[in-house]
């Protein structure tokens, strides 16, 4: 009886904000994007890493833009 009561306590925690935004997705994109133009250039390892420096960066930014919203 006091295990279930103690479950109970621990299974209504407070929600998680649904006001934050992810920025994987742009890192996901990025990268994908990265290779066909890396392929087009003639070198796929430069798309992709150039990719994954733009996806980072827009990344960062909708972090920091979020953080400054929740503020």
């Amino acid at each position: 009886m006091i295990a279930l009561a103690f479950s109970q306590l621990l299974c209504h925690c407070a929600a998680m904000p649904s006001t934050t935004r992810a920025g994987g997705c742009f890192l996901t994109l990025c990268i994908l994007a990265g290779l066909p133009l890396g392929l087009a250039i003639g070198n796929p390892m430069k798309g992709i890493l150039t990719g994954t420096g733009v996806g980072i960066a827009l990344a960062i930014v909708t972090w920091l833009i979020d953080r400054q919203r929740r503020r």
